[in-house]
């Protein structure tokens, strides 16, 4: 219980035994040994219903526990980083939290971001042979290494009770703080007022003016509050994990109650992620080669086992996946990677001949192959066309190796094709979306794709066609209609950003937080954690990697923007428990502070402690309930709004209070309540 409210109930304790023992009466340890039972009641319920509410949130935890891929028995699999020991080979790969310090083996090198660690901003190249440190972050590569320590025993654990030291105070805490401050503020006027008028004035017994005084220390402390706040946000939290939403940092409940723009990614989120080819549709640029030969070589530039979405959907529409590798010998594959955006595959066929295929964004082949302006513009038609039919493009080349090494570079590329990949929205996005805006929550879809697939799937989902490209963020490439507008107000007005990277991620939350928007934030790739960390509310969707689920606030166990939503209405209804109960903590406070203290200074009534003390534990019991109470969510994002809780308490506690004396008037100094005889 360390707060300023349980401080000056503390006090009051130590005053009862050490104040109030004159007029030849003993200490007053009753009024002691209930205060302390009282501090001792609230923390225990609150340690019990924040214990028990976050068991079931800790076990969906436990499921998202770091993965990492691990070589035991001669078998790979997936297994939970923890049983990692010295000398067991993991695989290492884009987006992964390096689970352990390890030794590289054989394989290109990897671009680490070791800025956990050594607080460097750009990644570091590693090569075969080097060490990588637990926490750091995989930015390009793929590779195999050595484990040599873990745990306590890693670069990072040795340095992990120094972040564990470090203590942000939230704006949850300001709030309480804030709140506790007022009703204290409160209570002292009240004193200062009875002391000045009952000894100096009145002339009052030193014991009883003691007694009065800790009356308003005891029953205008809302002691229970800290303790109410906390336990309807660990209930809440317990609700969003059987939601789906699993809450990492307990205050980002209050702040998703306030959020008013998400800035949502599309793949994955928005639609299904799951992509097909239309072969129908494919375009070929090479006299000679058909269709299948074009998926071929797709298929070829993709992985055939541990595959992403796009090698997934390729090597599917194959006959048989098999002919992904048929025929030929695999002698390099290049991963993808943020800064190349393609995949290659050095091979050599049946005739000992060496090639490669390789596919990825076109503008990266149309650079590869140093395409013609033609070529450019043929590519650019086709791209378009796609995208007005809601399709992604995907371009595949080809290179013959000579030298038949596969570092060597080989003659010059050739462009083959272009492939339609669509990934259709999620059925239930649209009406999510409507409901979104319904709350008073802006939808932005902030996307890698092209301007043009962007604009058809925000007129699919109804959330509007005012996207602009990324460049635009830069006060580059405005359309006439935009020319005149600040980036600030750009960001404002847009429905989304297309071909955005994870710096114009960053860039978009930090101008909406300077807007003074509470901006939420979906990602799932180690690029999103930047703008994750940033955000007011990070969220990692389902299946987001180990780097965008470290960095985020809450994490999502199931796919698609309703589990969003869902939370934000929970999250509503969970702030109007905690706005009612503060409203409701202030307006005792001045209820008992003025109304006891008028009383005690017109009637020159002397109030007993200990009677005050029971009243507290038995309304604190009962007031617990409100953790769980029926509300009905906010139509629009909540904040704290200090003055009005103020001020309504205040209102509400002077009424309460005139009551009161009334009351007390009517009973003391009238017939209304005599008996007839």
């Amino acid at each position: 219980m360390w707060n300023p409210l349980s401080w000056v109930m503390e006090a009051a304790a130590l005053m009862a035994i050490v104040l109030a023992n004159g007029d030849g009466r003993p200490p007053d340890w009753q009024d002691f040994v209930g205060i302390v039972a009282l501090l001792f009641i609230n923390s225990t319920i609150s340690f019990i219903e924040e214990n028990n509410a976050g068991n079931a949130a800790a076990a969906l935890m436990a499921g998202l526990a770091p993965k990492t891929k691990l070589l035991r028995d001669g078998r790979w699999t997936e297994q939970d980083a923890a049983i990692l020991v010295p000398g067991d080979i993991i695989s290492i790969k884009l987006g992964d939290i390096i689970p352990a310090d390890a030794r590289l083996l054989e394989g290109d090198p990897l671009k680490v971001d070791q800025s956990a660690l050594t607080g460097e901003s750009l990644p570091v190249t590693k090569n075969p042979s080097d060490e990588v440190f637990s926490g750091s972050t995989c930015k390009q590569g793929e590779i195999e290494a050595v484990v040599i320590a873990t745990g306590v025993h890693t670069f990072f654990g040795k340095a992990a009770h120094l972040v564990d030291s470090t203590n942000q105070v939230g704006h949850f805490q300001k709030v309480l703080t804030a709140i506790g401050n007022f009703c204290i503020c409160s209570i002292f006027v009240g004193i200062i007022i009875e002391v000045i008028v009952m000894y100096p004035i009145q002339h009052r017994k030193y014991r009883d003016g003691i007694d009065n005084l800790l009356v308003l220390l005891i029953g205008g402390i809302p002691i229970a509050m800290p303790t109410v706040l906390s336990v309807t946000m660990a209930i809440g939290s317990h609700r969003l994990s059987q939601q789906g939403a699993i809450t990492k940092r307990m205050t980002a409940i209050e702040e998703m109650a306030g959020m008013d723009v998400l800035c949502s990614d599309k793949t994955g989120t928005l639609t299904l992620n799951k992509l097909s080819v239309d072969k129908s549709l494919i375009e070929v640029f090479v006299k000679g080669v058909d269709r299948e030969h074009v998926m071929l070589l797709a298929a070829r530039a993709s992985r055939v086992e541990n595959q992403d979405a796009i090698d997934a959907a390729i090597v599917g529409m194959l006959a048989d996946p098999k002919e992904a590798r048929a025929g030929i010998r695999e002698v390099h594959f290049f991963p993808f990677n943020p800064v190349d955006k393609r995949t290659a595959l050095t091979f050599i066929d049946s005739n000992g001949n060496w090639h490669r295929a390789s596919k990825g964004a076109p503008e990266q082949i149309l650079l590869l192959c140093n395409a013609k302006e033609d070529v450019k513009k043929k590519v650019h038609a086709v791209i378009e066309k796609f995208a007005e039919r809601g399709l992604r493009s995907l371009a595949v080349a080809r290179q013959e190796v000579p030298e038949k090494t596969k570092e060597s570079p080989g003659g010059p590329w050739q462009l083959v094709g272009l492939l339609p990949l669509f990934d259709p929205p999620r059925h239930d996005s649209a009406e999510t979306i409507r409901r979104a805006l319904n709350l008073g929550v802006n939808v932005k879809m902030i996307t890698g794709d092209q301007l043009a697939i962007a604009k058809e799937t925000g007129r699919r989902l109804g959330m509007g066609t005012n996207m602009y490209p990324s460049s635009s963020l830069l006060g580059q490439d405005k359309d006439e209609s935009i020319a005149g507008l600040p980036v600030d107000e750009l960001i404002e007005k847009a429905d989304g950003f297309a071909g955005v990277f994870p710096e114009h991620k960053y860039e978009i939350v930090k101008r909406l937080q300077e807007r003074k928007h509470i901006c939420g934030m979906t990602g799932d790739g180690v690029n999103d954690a930047p703008a994750l960390k940033k955000a007011d509310i990070g969220i990692a969707v389902a299946d987001a990697t180990d780097a965008a689920r470290g960095a985020s606030d809450i994490v999502l166990t199931e796919p698609g923007l309703s589990v969003i939503i869902s939370a934000v209405l929970t999250s509503r209804a969970i702030f109007q428990r905690m706005k009612n109960y503060t409203i409701y903590a202030v307006s005792i406070t001045i209820r008992i502070v003025f109304g006891f203290m008028l009383i005690a200074l017109i009637w020159e009534f002397d109030f007993a402690p200990f009677m005050v003390l029971i009243i507290a534990i038995l309304n604190d019991g009962t007031i617990m309930t409100i953790s769980k109470d029926r509300v009905k969510p906010s139509p629009l994002p909540d904040s704290w709004k200090l003055r009005e809780i103020f001020a309504t308490g205040v209102v509400l506690g002077g009424y309460l209070a005139l009551a009161t004396v009334l009351f007390f008037w009517v009973m003391k100094d009238t017939n209304f309540f005599s008996v007839a005889t």
